[in-house]
């Protein structure tokens, strides 16, 4: 079995790595625009190994995740403050941060934490979408609000009626406030 300890970044990795059944091990830093870290792992499940990967949770890493479910290569994601807490040097660099993810795996230390599935995270997406609509919604209205009551019209609620909406268009309106209400939806 193949254990890898990722130090995950946008642009590369830094591997720490052991095969259990070999006793090889090493390190590589793997890039990522030029396809050196998918090609890595693809010839890993081509070989047939069976592998874990351990990296701390991160933003940035959901092509990552999704490469190696892809795979069927087992990944486990750990919780940054207790990988932190377990680092004995106050010195930090990505060979050591891979290392030590690495030994938490093999040592069976490693502070997984739960991650929702593919389906959950697109759920959680088209939440996060419908959530932004609707501030930018409320935005919108309190600003059309805003310029009404500036030329003296009060109407609340009954704004957003065919007649308040009429009353809000035959506002007579400097250029720029003019400009400002018709932009406004």
């Amino acid at each position: 079995m193949w254990i890898i300890g990722v130090d995950y970044h946008p642009s590369v990795q830094q591997i720490a790595f052991v095969n259990t059944d070999t006793g090889e091990c090493g390190e590589r830093r793997l890039s990522h625009s030029d396809g050196e870290a998918e090609k890595f792992y693809r010839e890993l499940k081509a070989a047939g190994c069976k592998v874990r990967v351990g990296m701390e949770a991160t933003g940035h890493a959901r092509w990552f995740e999704r490469l190696l479910a892809e795979l069927g290569l087992e990944l486990w994601i750990g919780d940054p403050a207790q990988i932190k807490a377990k680092r004995v040097r106050k010195q930090k660099t990505d060979r050591q941060d891979a290392a030590l993810l690495l030994q938490l795996l093999l040592e069976d230390r490693f502070p997984r934490v739960w991650v929702p599935s593919a389906e959950n995270r697109d759920l959680r997406q088209l939440l996060w979408h419908r959530h932004r609509l609707v501030q930018m919604r409320t935005r919108i209205m309190n600003q059309l609000q805003a310029v009404a009551m500036n030329e003296g019209v009060r109407r609340k609620t009954a704004l957003w009626s065919k007649l308040g909406r009429a009353q809000l268009e035959s506002l007579p309106l400097a250029p720029w406030a003019a400009r400002r209400r018709h932009d406004l939806p």
